[in-house]
């Protein structure tokens, strides 16, 4: 199979964070204020970005799929648990991206709602029938136009010389807001072994795509608080609207909206094929993809919070048991069928999630529940130690 550079990786991933749903997210900081709605985001990106890269690691090294290195924790049958509920967190992030960006354009060129649903629909298909290492001069035109046009929107919102420093009200905690920073990396976190594992030079490949993703995500989130604080204005469309940007602001949306829901869609199929052999990926992602579509005319997607926390409950004490395996106790898994006690642990985290979403943490809920579970993944090692194979 051909082997996607590290600048190809740099480019993939600069597309999933050039995001409307992250430039949206980035609205809800504007309580906060500029500077703490920053330190937010960075400390927010510090932590979700580590463990995307503990992640994408994993799969370099050992040349597996996101989904495929998490039954090196929890066993054959144990891992499909959770490429089960990837799968469905991508169906959901396809829908969402599809709504959040036919919505968006909508508020600009008014035809339909369901109009520009199957636009975005038909050129995710379009990006997923060339395939990741064929994207070539696409990915890198769409890049460049991305990255201009994301410059004209800074100048708009920041220096328009219309600033409204006052937001009223304080409706987010700080530690809320580093849990709302932490939710995007952690969201990739399930899928970035995906493009690592095809890498030429895979640590490289991993670093690089990390560092670029999260740079260009806090970027995202930056734009949308900004937004809200100088514009006073939470809608994206009707601020580029007001800028005049007309057809710079479609191909913003729209692209943005593209290459970002492509990779959703993509590793939902390379997820299916972990399911099944008999799946195929590519074409998996194309009825993920419809699906998504169909999603996005049928049902409102306005608010994803609750469905940001659900991610990081499932998959943050996920992304520990196998940080607490492969990293330092060096223990594999992916010969059995099930391992139970990785199981149990996971649920344990699971839960304490929950219920530290009560509790208002100065770095939010993840970090809290990852450093429990490793601990107790630490601990019922001593307490039985795993039987050599």
């Amino acid at each position: 199979m051909k082997k996607t550079s590290t600048f190809q990786n740099g480019l993939i991933w600069f597309g999933a964070g050039v995001s409307l749903a992250e430039i949206l997210t980035g609205t809800s900081f504007a309580p906060l204020g500029m500077a703490k709605g920053f330190a937010a985001i960075l400390i927010g990106h510090v932590i979700g970005c580590a463990m995307m890269l503990l992640a994408g690691l994993i799969g370099g090294r050992t040349g597996r799929s996101a989904m495929e290195t998490v039954k090196m924790s929890f066993g054959q049958k144990g891992g499909l648990l959770f490429a089960f509920l990837n799968v469905l967190q991508l169906v959901g992030w396809t829908a969402i991206m599809i709504y959040d960006g036919a919505l968006a354009v909508g508020g600009i060129f008014a035809i339909g709602r369901w109009v520009w649903c199957l636009v975005i629909g038909a050129l995710i298909i379009l990006w997923i029938a060339v395939g990741i290492t064929d994207l070539g001069w696409i990915n890198k035109v769409t890049m460049a136009a991305l990255f201009i046009l994301t410059l004209v929107l800074c100048k708009v919102i920041f220096f328009s010389g219309n600033a409204m420093p006052a937001v009223d009200g304080e409706s987010l905690t700080f530690g809320a807001a580093v849990e709302l920073a932490v939710a995007m990396p952690l969201s990739w976190l399930p899928l970035i072994s995906d493009y690592t594992r095809d890498a030429e030079k895979p640590t490289q490949a991993t670093w690089v795509s990390v560092i670029v993703y999260g740079l260009v995500s806090c970027w995202m989130y930056v734009i949308g608080m900004g937004a809200a604080i100088f514009t006073g204005e939470y809608d994206i469309a009707v601020i580029m609207v007001k800028a005049g940007l007309g057809i710079a602001a479609l191909v913003i949306l729209v692209f943005s909206t593209v290459t970002t829901t492509f990779l959703d869609a993509w590793s939902a199929g390379i997820s299916a094929e972990s399911l099944s052999a008999k799946l195929d990926g590519k074409k998996t992602a194309i009825v993920v993809t419809v699906i998504g579509t169909v999603a996005a005319i049928l049902f409102p997607m306005d608010d994803i919070t609750g469905f940001l926390y659900l991610i990081g409950s499932v998959f943050a004490p996920m992304i520990a048991v196998q940080i607490a395996d492969h990293f330092i106790l060096k223990r594999d898994r992916f010969a059995v069928s099930t391992d139970a006690r990785s199981l149990v642990i996971w649920l344990v985290g699971f839960a304490a999630y929950r219920l530290l979403m009560g509790v208002d943490t100065p770095v939010g809920y993840t970090l809290p529940d990852m450093v429990l579970t490793v601990v107790l993944c630490i601990l019922a090692e001593k307490v039985r130690p795993t039987a050599k194979a």
